[in-house]
């Protein structure tokens, strides 16, 4: 029986670092600082001190392009990014229309757009259960779905609370030691609800010629099924076939190895989420998966779904699992029946916090979004190895500042703390994980979707998560944010 005088855990999360390459530049700005400075020791040599002066707008350009920034990136920063979506629009890529094709299609490949175009759902000859994955040729990974349910977490007490969240680290912390499994996804997101579970419920149970009660509960269910938004819940597990050569080449070799080798990982991994309060209730098939990534595209898609499927569950043909069009905005997504915002968590709460302080980012009221938090297993080697760099860099530039007769900077001391401190969590034998969060928004018309990113930016604010809306990268967010396939790439 668990005490009731136990504490509730508390989480903290370091300071996210925003240090460059080189005293403080990033890439791009130590490429343009390089390039500005040459082109001055040309002008200097050539045309004498008078020649770098008439060049004085220039050098005035590429300091407000080092120095100004916007929305936490210098605009020098931003160049690529709005390059790339420069490229795309006059290129004819910001609108993605599914074409019919009169030629056979491969089998199973979900025809995406973007990046994702190539992935293939695959089910092994032999699953009993019709458990399918999807197969990036490209990242050479291979990615099962599960859907997982749980208690509801701030209904806990507060031991029970502290066991599932160090459960779960745990789990993180095996996963990471596997040195075979690329990323893991956890997405949570709500969804519209046709009412047709219940429908179903009602017409195989209920019974409707009762009097009174008969009519009063018909009318119930007609009224409350749609406007219900249940939550979904995936766990996302992708294995990385070039870190497990040697063990899918001992099952077999090829896909059929691969299965057996994801079916010995997700066997432990189903096991080790107990211990965290997940229940995984099941692995999705390829008719499943493909509904999943279908909904995400056309939320009003689910109804239609639902009804056509025997099990009740949302099914579809993997070769309809893409949108019909697709157009990107600077700053929004259009996908057949609905709007998308992508944000990225800038930052997590850096003082003590409830381990439940995301409930009311997750249950805002009359809001569809999506959130996904990604973790990527690091190598000790390489997370001790990047922990030197960063040390290196925090004294490195606090001893610059110190050479210019400058303060100390309080930000340089909690980072050198925070990296301190993990420094000697990895030397005890902690797992190293890197976790990305990002959030999706999504609504019927512009303005409701305006409408709901402001309560969204709210609740995070009351979270003490900051947002960063991922402008010029909304598709490539979409897919990472929205879709239970377990990616990184942006």
């Amino acid at each position: 029986m668990s005490s009731p005088s136990a504490a509730p855990v508390t989480v903290k999360f370091p300071h996210r670092s925003r240090r460059g390459i080189l005293l403080g530049l990033s890439l791009p700005q130590l490429v343009l600082v390089s390039a500005t400075l040459a082109l001055l020791l040309v002008a200097v040599v050539s045309t004498g001190l008078l020649g770098a002066l008439a060049l004085t707008p220039l050098w005035a350009t590429v300091a407000a392009l080092i120095t100004i920034r916007r929305h936490g990136r210098s605009l020098v920063d931003w160049a690529p990014v709005v390059a790339r979506y420069a490229h795309r629009r006059r290129t004819g890529q910001i609108l993605w229309l599914a074409r019919p094709v009169t030629r056979p299609r491969r089998d199973g490949v979900l025809h995406l757009p973007g990046t994702t175009a190539s992935l293939r759902v695959v089910t092994p000859g032999d699953s009993a259960n019709g458990a399918a994955a999807v197969h990036d040729p490209h990242q050479q990974t291979l990615t099962a779905i599960a859907r997982v349910s749980s208690r509801a977490f701030v209904l806990l007490d507060p031991a029970t609370q502290n066991h599932q969240v160090n459960g779960w680290g745990r789990t993180l912390a095996g996963i990471a030691r596997t040195g075979h499994v690329a990323t893991v996804q956890v997405l949570e997101r709500t969804v519209p609800d046709s009412g047709d579970t219940l429908t179903r419920h009602w017409a195989q149970h209920g019974q409707a010629g009762a009097p009174v009660a008969g009519q009063v509960y018909a009318e119930l269910v007609d009224a409350a099924g749609p406007a219900a938004a249940p939550h979904e819940t995936y766990l996302a597990i992708s294995l990385d076939l070039k870190a497990a050569r040697r063990l899918v080449s001992q099952a077999g070799g090829g896909l059929p190895g691969a299965f057996t080798v994801m079916e010995q990982t997700t066997a432990s991994i189903a096991q080790a989420a107990r211990n965290a309060g997940l229940m995984v209730t099941g692995w999705l098939s390829s008719r499943e998966v493909a509904a999943v990534i279908r909904t995400a595209y056309d939320p009003k898609a689910l109804s239609a779904l639902q009804q056509w499927s025997q099990s009740g569950r949302a099914e579809a043909d993997p070769a309809a699992a893409g949108p019909v069009v697709q157009f990107e905005e600077y700053d929004r997504l259009a996908t057949d029946t609905a709007r998308h915002a992508t944000y990225w968590v800038e930052n997590w709460p850096r003082t003590e916090m409830g381990a439940g302080f995301l409930h009311g980012l997750m249950f805002t009221a009359g809001i569809r979004r999506t959130l996904s938090l990604i973790y990527v297993p690091q190598g000790l080697e390489s997370a001790l190895r990047d922990v030197q760099r960063r040390k290196s860099a925090i004294i490195a530039d606090a001893n610059e500042r110190t050479r210019r007769g400058q303060v100390d900077s309080e930000e340089d001391s909690v980072e050198y703390a925070d990296v301190k401190q993990r420094e000697r969590q990895l030397i005890a034998g902690h797992a190293d994980v890197a976790l990305t969060g990002l959030v999706t928004v999504t609504a019927d018309t512009d303005q409701l979707l305006d409408a709901a990113c402001a309560q969204i930016e709210t609740a995070a604010v009351t979270a003490g998560v900051d947002l960063r809306r991922l402008n010029f990268q909304q598709p490539d967010a979409f897919t990472l944010a929205a879709l239970p396939l377990a990616r990184t790439a942006l």
